[in-house]
C-alpha cells in the first residue's frame, strides 16, 4: 500500500496534526500530558485533591462573596460586572492564574455539582455561574444574598460601593 518514505510522511503528517491539537489543548490530558495550561504542576508546592477542597471551604467560609474564575472567560466577567455594578466587594480565585488550578477546579465540580466557571458563593452558598448570577441580579434577589452577609461586603447605603476585588492565587 505504501512504500516506506511514504509512510514515514504519513506518521509525520499525523503526527504532527496531533501535536497541533494537544498545543492548542484540544486533546484530553490523558492523551497529552506534555500539554499543560493552568498552573505549575511540576511545583512541590502543589495542593493534594483533598487540600484544594479544604481551601475552596476556607476561601467560601472567609468570604461573603468569591468567585472561581477564569481570566478569559466571558461568563467569569459577567458575574464581575454584576458585583461591580452593585459595589459589593468580592474575592476571586483566577483558576488559570493558580498553580492548583485544575485540581482546585475538581473540587468545585465534587463540592458544586458543576465545573464550568465561574463558582459563584455568597454567604458559603453557591448560587451558580454567570448568567446565574446575572439572572438573580435583574430578578432583585441577588442583592438581599449580600446583605446578609457581614458589612464589610455590602455595598453602601446610596448605592456606590468599592466594586473592589481582592485576587488570590
Amino acid at each position: 500500500m505504501f512504500n516506506p518514505g511514504q509512510k514515514r510522511d504519513y506518521f509525520l503528517a499525523i503526527f504532527s496534526f496531533i501535536s497541533m491539537f494537544a498545543r492548542a489543548g484540544c486533546l484530553p490530558r490523558v492523551a497529552w500530558t506534555g500539554c499543560r495550561r493552568m498552573g505549575n504542576f511540576t511545583s512541590s508546592t502543589s495542593l493534594s485533591s483533598t487540600s484544594c477542597a479544604q481551601y475552596v471551604r476556607e476561601m467560601v467560609s472567609q468570604n461573603c462573596v468569591v468567585i472561581f474564575s477564569k481570566t478569559t472567560c466571558p461568563y467569569c466577567k459577567m458575574a464581575k460586572n454584576v458585583f461591580n455594578e452593585i459595589g459589593a466587594t468580592y474575592k476571586v480565585i483566577e483558576l488559570d492564574e493558580h498553580n492548583d488550578g485544575r485540581r482546585l477546579q475538581e473540587a468545585l465540580a465534587q463540592i458544586t455539582g458543576a465545573r464550568t466557571v465561574p463558582r459563584v458563593f455568597i454567604n458559603g452558598n453557591c448560587i451558580g455561574g454567570g448568567s446565574d448570577t446575572k439572572q438573580l441580579h435583574q430578578q432583585g434577589r441577588l442583592l438581599p444574598l449580600i446583605q446578609q452577609c457581614a458589612p464589610c461586603c455590602v455595598a453602601s447605603s446610596d448605592g456606590s460601593g468599592s466594586g473592589q476585588f481582592e485576587a488570590a492565587k
